[in-house]
C-alpha cells in the first residue's frame, strides 16, 4: 500500500475514475443514499485528495482534503471512505491522522472542521474532535458538525 496526496489536476483519469467510484459505492450505494456526489469542490484548487492504493492502484481508502472557505471557515475533510475490502485493520484511524496532519499542515492558521456522521462521534472524537452542532439530517442521516482544535497532537 502506499499514499498519495494530489489536486484535481494531478489525478490521472484511471485514478480519478477509481476514486469516484469508491466514493459512490460507499456513500451512494451502501449507505443508499442518492445525494449529489459531484459537487465542484473536488475542482477547487487548493482541494487535495488523500489515497491509500494497493500495488494495483486500486483505491483502499480516501479522503477529501478542503480549504478554508469552500464548505466552513475552517478547512475540512470529508468524503472519508474506506473500501469494503480494506476495513477491519485500522485503516480508517491511519486515514484520518494523515488527513489531519495534511490539513494542519497546509492550513496551519486554520482548524478543521467536519460533518460527521452521527454514528461516528466516538471515532472521531478519539481523533480529538469535539461535537459543535446539534444533530441534523443531511441526505436523510443523521449528522453533527465537528470540530479539532489545532494544536493538539495526534
Amino acid at each position: 500500500m502506499h499514499w498519495q496526496s494530489l489536486r484535481f489536476d494531478q489525478l490521472d483519469t484511471l485514478t480519478l475514475y477509481r476514486l469516484l467510484k469508491l466514493r459512490v459505492d460507499v456513500f451512494v450505494v451502501e449507505q443508499t443514499c442518492p445525494y449529489p456526489e459531484l459537487d465542484d469542490k473536488d475542482l477547487h484548487p487548493d482541494t487535495l485528495h488523500l489515497l491509500a492504493l494497493d500495488d494495483g492502484g486500486q483505491p483502499l481508502a480516501y479522503a477529501r482534503l478542503l480549504p478554508p472557505g469552500l464548505s466552513y471557515r475552517d478547512a475540512s475533510i470529508g468524503r472519508v471512505a474506506v473500501a469494503a475490502s480494506a476495513r477491519g485493520a485500522g485503516l480508517a484511524g491511519e486515514l484520518m491522522q494523515r488527513a489531519i496532519s495534511q490539513t494542519l499542515a497546509n492550513w496551519p492558521e486554520y482548524g478543521i472542521t467536519i460533518g460527521a456522521q452521527d454514528y461516528l462521534r466516538g471515532f472521531y472524537s478519539r481523533l480529538g474532535f469535539e461535537a459543535i452542532s446539534e444533530v441534523y439530517l443531511e441526505d436523510g442521516i443523521p449528522h453533527l458538525d465537528m470540530h479539532y482544535q489545532q494544536g493538539r497532537s495526534l
